[in-house]
C-alpha cells in the first residue's frame, strides 16, 4: 500500500502527526508513505527513515504574493506527485483538503465537518473521520490513522516512542557551557499573548543553577533575547538556527523552556525533558504530558476553536512553579 499524509504546518502539529510514523510502520513495514508539506518545514522530514519521499507545496508563498498564476502552478505541482492508494489529510484545513483532492487516489480521508477548524475542508473527502477538536492532538492522529489503515495503539506505547527527528545540520554547545545543565529558553511564540513575560524568563534563568541557551527566528524574537540578557547578564543568545540546527541544538540539552510553540515540541519528539507554558491556547489539548514532558496552564478558560489573542493570562503562572518542576526534572537526567 503506498499512501500520501498532507500535514503543511506548523512545526509544532507537523510534529505531532508525525509520531504516528513509526507505529505504521511497525504495523506493516510493507506501507510506502510520502509527504506533503510546506517548502519552509520540509527538514523536519527529510531524514525520517519512515518516509519514502518528501513532496513539498509553497502556499504559503501563493497567500504572500496573491498570485493566481503562482497558485495554479502549485496545484499541477501537486498532480504530478504520483499515484497513491490513499490520501490522509491530517491538518483538516481548506489548503490540506483542496491538495488532498488533487493527489491520485481513488481514496482521500479526513476529518468530518464537527471534526475540524474550517469544517467546509470535509467536503473535499470521499471518507471522513469524527474525532471531537478539543481532544489532544496526538491522540486525534492516532485515532485518525487507525481508522485509515487499522492498528492498535495506547498511551503507554506513545510515552515509549522512539525520538523521531533527524538533524541534517550540527550545533556544537561550546564546550565550556558543559559544566552545567544546559537549558533551551525560548522568548518567541506566534502572536504576544502566547509569550511568556521576559521578566519572569530573566528572573528564572537567575533561580536555577544552569546555562541558559536563549534561541530566536526573527528580528523581533532577537529583540525579545536581547532584553532577557540585560536583565541577565550570564545568559548565552544563539545565533539564527536552522530547523534541523535547531533540532541538534535540543538533542544536546538537558532541558527546553518555553510557551506553546515549535521548541518545546521538538523536546518532546526528541524524548527529551521540557516544559510547555500555556495561557491562550489549551496544554490538554496541544501538548502530550510524560514523566519527562510538563506543561502548566494558566487559569484561563479557553476555547481551542477560537483563541483570544488579548487573553495574557499566561503571565500569571509563578515563576517559582516552573523552578519546582525544572528541579525535579533535573533529577531524572
Amino acid at each position: 500500500m503506498k499512501i500520501a499524509i498532507v500535514k503543511l504546518s506548523a512545526l509544532g502539529d507537523i510534529i505531532h502527526a508525525m509520531v504516528v510514523l513509526q507505529f505504521v510502520k511497525k504495523y506493516n513495514k510493507e506501507i510506502i508513505i510520502d509527504w506533503v508539506v510546506e517548502e519552509s518545514y520540509k527538514d523536519l522530514l527529510v531524514c525520517n527513515p519512515d518516509i519514502n519521499k518528501v513532496h513539498t507545496v509553497n502556499i504559503k508563498k501563493v497567500k504572500k504574493k496573491k498570485s493566481i498564476r503562482l497558485l495554479f502552478s502549485e496545484l499541477l505541482k501537486v498532480r504530478n506527485f504520483g499515484k497513491y492508494d490513499l490520501v490522509i489529510d491530517m491538518q483538516g484545513l481548506i489548503k490540506s483538503a483542496l491538495i488532498s483532492r488533487l493527489l491520485s487516489s481513488p481514496v482521500t480521508i479526513g476529518f468530518d465537518k464537527s471534526s475540524s477548524r474550517e469544517g467546509i475542508a470535509s467536503f473535499f473527502y470521499n471518507k471522513t473521520f469524527k474525532s471531537d477538536y478539543a481532544d489532544n492532538v496526538v491522540m486525534r492522529n492516532f485515532q485518525l490513522i487507525k481508522f485509515a489503515i487499522g492498528f492498535n495503539y495506547n498511551n503507554e506505547d506513545i510515552i515509549r516512542k522512539m525520538p523521531f527527528l533527524y538533524p541534517i545540520n550540527f550545533f556544537l554547545i561550546p564546550s565550556t557551557l558543559k559544566n552545567k545543565k544546559n537549558i533551551v529558553l525560548v522568548p518567541g511564540a506566534s502572536h504576544p499573548s502566547k509569550r511568556y513575560p521576559l521578566e519572569k524568563l530573566a528572573e528564572l534563568s537567575l533561580a536555577l543553577d544552569a546555562n541558559f541557551l536563549i534561541i530566536w527566528g526573527s528580528q523581533e524574537e532577537k529583540i525579545l533575547a536581547n532584553k532577557i540578557k540585560v536583565l541577565s547578564p550570564e545568559v548565552c543568545i544563539c545565533e539564527k538556527l536552522p530547523i534541523s540546527s535547531l533540532i541538534s541544538l535540543i538533542k544536546q540539552a538537558d532541558l527546553v523552556i518555553g510557551s506553546d510553540t515549535g521548541p518545546t515540541h521538538i523536546a518532546w519528539a526528541l524524548n527529551k525533558s521540557s516544559i510547555t507554558l500555556f495561557g491562550p491556547t489549551p496544554g490538554y489539548r496541544n501538548a502530550f504530558a510524560t514523566n519527562i514532558n510538563k506543561y502548566i496552564e494558566s487559569d484561563s478558560k479557553v476555547n481551542p476553536l477560537k483563541i483570544d489573542k488579548k487573553d495574557y493570562s499566561i503571565k500569571n503562572i509563578k515563576v517559582e512553579e516552573i523552578v519546582k518542576i525544572a528541579e525535579h526534572l533535573s533529577k531524572l537526567n
